[in-house]
This record gives structure tokens, sequence and C-alpha cells, in this order.
């Protein structure tokens, strides 16, 4: 069964027993069980909609805003192209195994290092019912068991997803226990997946502040925190202003609801004059909602709706929605300055046709994530190449950036001998 009837408890360490089988298997036996759920979620598409659509009419009833409607919701689209996450996931080269390094010591002992699973892996999500697929398929092709714990708002989702891949790859020959949903229950839950470190070996929150601030003051489990995303466009004074406007408003309104929208613009005063007018009034146009600082607002073309002065609180504010803040700087270094002060290290764009102030930009900027002349909504695993992620890491130990295979690691040593003692 996907969704747990036993305890917490019990549950792990079902995972855990899994785990160690899971840890054994060759790559050739999890790449055919998630070939298997691949066909198996394009066969169930209309169960799975059918099933999202409860979830999104009670999110509505609930008063959830556009943009976390848009992260429930699922279509035939959202449902086939996970199931192509999971294929690509599939092509990927399994990294367990993979040797890291090797050496033969001067007393004979041939010493490798390689990459084994983590064991247990536990991912904590809000709202995206996808995050329950990604994360299994994820888990299964780097040899973990993964535990899965979604909210009450994908309730209907998540339970008919973990279902189809749960049973789909113990139909496939990986054991029971391999994939586990237990349900979104309230903090308290929370509090006592977070202190299962007999069996859980990771947890991974993928949500706002207070999931973060919860597991904070809980967790035994250690914890990669896939972090709130404040992230900035910069407008460079070398910046070409037609590329900075496009990219700009694609970091904003392409997708508002997730991590790599853009929440802040800045431009740097020596083109804003060329830049913002335009762009102002195009943000307007679809809807954004702006936070402006006085210079900004003296070049837009027109005041009045849609046209708000910023306080310090909008510099620091993940919005997830069609808001953003605009601010005119005076250089490159004021610039630096304001993301790492007010950003969350996830990801950070400059605009520029200057070699120097893109290097000064990615050299200074702390961020997981820095482009140069590209928008910041291609940070994630996806378009990373690695299939799909269990979220973005803003930590600096272990994983940085696109939660993937190869941050569902750890290594051993393994080490031959030939009868060496120690004297």
């Amino acid at each position: 069964m996907a969704v747990q009837t036993r305890t917490i408890a019990e549950a792990c360490a079902h995972a855990k027993e899994a785990s160690r089988v899971l840890a054994t298997l060759d790559a050739a036996t999890k790449d055919a069980a998630l070939r298997a759920v691949a066909h198996e979620l394009e066969s169930r598409v209309d169960e799975i909609v059918d099933a999202n659509a409860g979830d999104l009419e009670e999110g509505r009833a609930a008063g959830l805003n556009d943009a976390l409607l848009d992260r429930l919701a699922l279509n035939e689209e959202r449902v086939r192209g996970m199931a192509v996450g999971v294929r690509m996931i599939v092509e990927l080269p399994d990294p367990i195994g993979e040797e890291l390094d090797s050496r033969t010591l001067d007393n004979g002992l041939d010493l490798r290092k390689v990459r084994v699973p983590l064991g247990v892996v536990a991912i904590v999500y809000e709202a995206r019912p996808n995050v329950t697929v990604d994360a299994a398929a994820l888990a299964i092709k780097s040899g973990n068991a993964v535990v899965l714990r979604g909210s009450s708002t994908a309730e209907r989702s998540n339970a008919v997803l973990a279902r189809i891949v749960a049973d789909t790859v113990e139909a496939a020959g990986l054991p029971a226990g391999s994939v586990t949903l237990i349900g979104g229950g309230d903090r308290s839950d929370l509090a006592e997946l977070a202190r299962q470190d007999r069996y859980v070996d990771l947890i991974i929150p993928r949500g706002g502040s207070g999931l973060k601030d919860a597991l904070k003051d809980s967790a035994t489990v250690p914890v990669i925190y896939a972090a709130a995303g404040n992230c900035h466009v910069y407008v460079d004074g070398a910046a070409d202003v037609t590329m900075a406007q496009r990219i700009a408003y694609n970091a904003k309104v392409q997708r508002p609801g997730v991590c790599n929208a853009a929440e802040t613009l800045l431009v740097h005063s020596g083109v804003a004059g060329d830049v913002l007018p335009g762009l102002i009034d195009k943000l307007r146009e679809a809807g954004v909602e702006l936070r402006v600082d006085a210079r900004t607002r003296a070049l837009a073309t027109r005041d009045g709706d849609g046209l708000v002065d910023a306080t310090d609180e909008d510099w620091d504010t993940e919005y997830l929605e069609l808001t953003m803040a605009m601010r005119v700087v005076d250089s490159l270094e004021e610039a630096i300055d304001h993301i790492n002060r007010h950003g969350t290290g996830h990801s950070e764009a400059i605009v520029t046709a200057d070699a120097a102030a893109a290097e000064a930009f990615t050299a200074g900027v702390d961020a997981a994530c820095v482009y140069v002349n590209a928008s910041t909504r291609f940070t994630d695993g996806g378009e990373f190449g690695m299939g799909a992620e269990m979220g973005n890491s803003t930590q600096k130990l272990h994983a940085r950036g696109p939660i993937a295979l190869r941050e569902l690691t750890t290594s051993k040593y393994v080490v031959h001998g030939t009868g060496q003692v120690r004297e």
C-alpha cells in the first residue's frame, strides 16, 4: 500500500528494510521498474486528473490564490510530463557504484571510494503533487527508499500518484516499502517524522518558511532545506535593452508561483531610462503589481494602478505571485550588496555585455545558481539535465542547487588487502 496505515515509526522502519534491498539492485532492475511507472502514469491520466480535480475544488473553496492553485493543478499535459521526467531519469547513468577515488597505499592495501545510496530519504512538500513522482523516481534510481509526506491540500492527488508508483515498482520486483506516503496531517506528525533518526537518513523539506521553522525546532534527522527563492535580476549598465526586458519579463511572468521566479528587479541608473518605461508597461499589462522605489516610479510612463511604494519588507519578500519589487541602483557593487543582503541564495541573474561585470557578479553573489544573460527560471533539475529534482538546496554542505541523483548518495571506502595487519 502506498498510503501508510502503520504508525510513522513503523512506516519508516519498513522503508529502512526496503532500502537495504534497494541498495543491492542493479541498474537494469531499477530502470525497468521506472519504465513501468512511466507507462502506468500515461495509462491512468484520467484517474489522476479526476483525483486532482477534487483537490482543486477544495483549494478554491479554501481561498488558495491563483499561484498556489497553479502549483496544485494537474492536467493531461502535466501528467504526461511527469512520465517524460521519469524516462529521463531512466536514461541517466546509475550513480551507485561509481568510483570516486582509488589508490594503493604504501602497505599494499587497495583503497577505493565508491558512491552508495543514503538509505531512506523523506521529503516533506506542499501543494505540488508532481513532487510525489519526481521524488520517488529519483530515490529508486539512486537506490534509496523514499517516505513522502505531502500536504492536505493535495491529499487526493498524492494518494493516487503514490499508489500507482508504489504498486508498480513492487510488481516489477522492488521490495514493499520502497515508496511510502504518510498522510499530510498536522505539525505533530511532521515532528514525529523528523525524529525518526533510527530509520531515516535524510529529510528534505520543500515549502515555505513555516515548514522550515517547524523542522528546525524538532528535527534529529539530518536536513537539507529546499529553501525559499527571493531571486533577483540585475540589469547592468552595459546590458542590451531588449534582452534585459525579455529576461526580466520571463523571470517574473512565465510562472510566478515557483521558487526560481524573480521577485526583485535591479536596474543600473545608466540604462534605467531605456529599460524601465517599456518594461513597466509590459509587466503591468500582464497583471504584475510593482513595488517600486522613487527613481523607478519617476520613469513610469503613467502613475496609478499597479505601482506601490516599496517598503524595506518588500526587498526580503518571496511573493510567489504577480508582484515584483523594483529598484534603481548606481553600480554593480550596489546591486551585489543588495542581493547578498536580501536574497535567499537561490538563483540570481545579471544581464550585461561586459565580461568583467559578469565575472564580478558571478564571483561576488552568494547563491546556488548564478546566471549571465539568462532567466532565473532555468534553475530546475529537469532543465539542468538531471531528469527531475527533490528541490533546490541553498545550503553549502553536501548539496547545493538542484537535489537530484548524486545529491541522494553518499560514499563508502572499500579496502582490499592480502592479509595486512597494523603493527
